[in-house]
């Protein structure tokens, strides 16, 4: 947009400039207006709010991992005055140890920002000119896993637009496709960037012709930013304001607000995140659940810029928080409507879709007396992850836990990991598993999400879960990814090239097979080059058997597993010559074994500790030693149709360790 260089854009909250001295500052440290003050001038309204719903823009960041989402975030941050340069730090709003970590953004955040639009009246179009003056922004930085799309999904609901980020050094990856797809089922409009052009790698010219095919337009209209040197930021912002719709809703209408997330605080209870659709919502109010009917008095309601910031109240298309005092975290449940007890809404909005669990794994205390407090902790965690869900399980093996569903495997171990930091938790998580449908021969069904639950008798089919997985890669790599899905069971679906040296393979393959290190595998194949997307696509037949574990012939149900027929054998291989380096050696000789049914398909021997019964017998007769040596004999055999095998909390743990499968195919695990 013409005119936009070399100029002050806005000021922090609180700054110092000509003018302010009506802002006087109380013992909170945060401005108070005075009442003399117009509240409908958006310069005010950044701190008041109630803002005109036309000054409002509404917009996310999506795109594939690691392409520089929150960089960006940064420089609009420090780029609107919200952060000073002493405050800020290098991915501001990833608030969680693990995602700085990590590098990667697990949780949705959002930031209220000011701007100003100015052109120049010399240079500028009209329409440029028509839009000059005071905006407020409000961002949300979204995940780029394609575990955390459920948390892309619900941002995009409180959004009318979003930019759709590239690598300009790595172009299109499967994730871009799979979020932009999202962006258009939202009907958002859609603003195109090529981020890291500072890169020398980078390939503005050639990425932004490719961007312009998918979406279609003309490569001209694909911005071009740098994250980290702030180049092109103010233009992307102008042209935020420029072509992202202002919210719509009526303000003379019962209050409805929607909550796209929430959180708890330990001090303050629930502190809910909502979107205004219509009405105002102030504090002090008393408010009502729509799908509950629960009333509470709102204490307070804020802004979040980039910290929470208490404000008079939230007006038509703002986003912001609620605080009730509720301390029952099944009070404010993501997807709900919110709207006045006093006055309330008829119809509720369209809620979220509840998200699917992928895959179940079980979670249980190394220490028994720690489950009531792994029940706290989940109830408190599922309140900030939606996609979370859980049900009470017991094992002979492992005591009381939970069977915990998740949306894939970063998923689990972001979850188990979050239980431990956040909640001082010592936890055991069991080999992930999928769901089965199991159709018995006397045509009852069974849904089995635990091996345990495995039914008994004749089995007429089982159906597993399929995915469609789309890959991007590089085309040299074609023949060995190729390889890599048909070695785990998966069809061609199509093939296509994005340009002459990227291409996008389609293939449908089960759940089961990728859910280990599938992903790992195929980024060791194509050097890293390789992007995977993967969505549901059903159930399919399959040749499906139950490997049992079983130690002095009784079974163990934590060490069972639910594999293809074909993969029966490398399992109970695997799993046996595991157990016998884990489990200590006992005084009689423990066999492990496993088995299909009652059929033993692999077999390992710990051997027995042998006591010297000779050490007192320093010569004499041979027949003493003959007669110990006969005793001994009888008490093994006696030791070992009684003995019972004690195995280790550590063996457990190391044996069902879903972070390091020991066999060579981890997937058939």
């Amino acid at each position: 947009m013409a005119g936009t260089t070399g100029r002050s854009r806005t000021e922090p909250v609180g700054s110092s400039r000509p003018g302010a001295s009506r802002h006087h500052t109380g013992s909170t440290g945060r401005p108070r207006i005075s009442q003399d003050e117009d509240l409908t001038k958006p310069s005010i309204a950044h701190r008041t709010t109630f803002t005109p719903p036309e000054r409002i823009r509404n917009f996310c960041i999506i795109a594939h991992i690691d392409h520089g989402k929150s960089t960006l975030a940064d420089r609009m941050l420090q780029l609107t005055g919200v952060v000073d340069d002493r405050s800020m730090r290098a991915q501001y709003l990833d608030r969680m140890d693990i995602e700085r970590e990590r590098g990667i953004t697990i949780k949705s955040q959002n930031v209220r920002l000011p701007w100003k639009v100015e052109a120049d009246p010399a240079t500028a179009d009209a329409t440029a000119v028509a839009l000059e003056g005071d905006y407020v922004l409000h961002l949300i930085d979204t995940p780029g896993h394609v575990d955390f799309t459920y948390e892309v999904s619900r941002s995009l609901a409180a959004c009318e637009g979003a930019i759709l980020l590239v690598d300009a050094a790595q172009g299109i990856e499967a994730q871009t496709l799979a979020n932009l797809y999202l962006a258009m089922e939202n009907d958002l409009a859609i603003i195109p960037v090529l981020n890291k052009i500072d890169l020398p790698a980078a390939q503005p010219d050639k990425y932004a012709a490719e961007l312009a095919h998918i979406i279609g337009g003309s490569p001209d209209d694909v911005l071009r930013v740098s994250g980290k040197t702030g180049e092109g930021v103010a233009e992307l912002l102008d042209r935020v304001v420029r072509d992202v719709p202002p919210p719509v809703g009526d303000p003379d209408a019962p209050a409805r607000a929607m909550i796209f997330d929430s959180v708890y605080d330990i001090y303050r209870g629930v502190i809910t995140y909502i979107r205004v659709v219509d009405g105002k919502i102030t504090p002090r109010e008393r408010i009502q659940m729509m799908s509950s009917k629960a009333t509470h008095e709102l204490l307070e309601v804020g802004v979040i810029s980039p910290e929470p910031v208490p404000t008079k109240g939230l007006g038509v298309g703002e986003v912001g928080y609620l605080i009730t005092g509720v301390k029952d975290v099944r009070q404010s449940r993501v997807g709900d409507t919110i709207t006045s007890a006093a006055k309330p809404a008829t119809e509720s909005l369209g809620g979220y879709r509840d998200p699917k669990p992928m895959v179940y794994s079980g979670l249980f205390p190394i220490d028994g007396s720690d489950y009531p407090l792994l029940r706290d902790a989940l109830d408190k965690l599922r309140l900030n992850d939606a996609a979370l869900t859980y049900e009470p399980e017991n094992s002979t093996a492992l005591g009381f836990g939970y069977r915990c569903g998740y949306l894939g495997l970063l998923h689990l171990e972001i979850t188990r990991d979050r239980l431990e930091r956040e909640f001082g938790l010592d936890l055991i998580s069991t080999a992930p598993t999928v769901v089965y449908e199991v159709t018995m021969e006397d045509r009852s069904t069974h849904t089995v999400t635990n091996p345990s639950d495995w039914p008994g008798g004749k089995i007429a089919e089982v159906r597993e879960p399929v995915v469609k997985v789309t890959i991007i890669a590089p085309s040299e790599y074609v023949g060995t990814i190729m390889e890599l899905c048909q070695s785990r069971r998966g069809q061609l679906g199509g093939m296509d090239y994005l340009s002459e040296s990227r291409v996008e393979l389609r293939y449908t393959m089960p759940l089961a097979e990728i859910i280990f290190d599938f992903f790992d595998s195929l980024k060791s194949r194509t050097r890293g080059y390789a992007s995977l997307d993967y969505e549901e696509a059903g159930t399919q037949l399959a040749d499906l058997v139950k490997v049992d574990i079983l130690l002095q012939g009784e079974a163990v149900d934590a060490f069972s597993a639910i594999v293809h027929r074909d993969s029966a054998y490398a399992y109970g291989v695997a799993m046996t010559a595991k157990l016998r380096e884990l489990i200590p050696r006992q005084q009689f000789e423990v066999p492990i074994q496993a088995a299909v049914g009652s059929r033993i398909i692999a077999r390992e021997n710990i051997r027995a500790m042998r006591k010297d019964v000779l050490a007192k017998c320093y010569g004499g007769d041979i027949t003493r030693k003959r007669k110990l040596l006969e005793k001994q004999k009888e008490g093994k055999k006696r030791m070992k149709m009684v003995g019972r095998v004690e195995v280790p909390q550590e063996a457990f743990i190391a044996a069902l360790s879903a972070d390091a499968p020991s066999s060579k195919d981890p997937a058939k695990k």
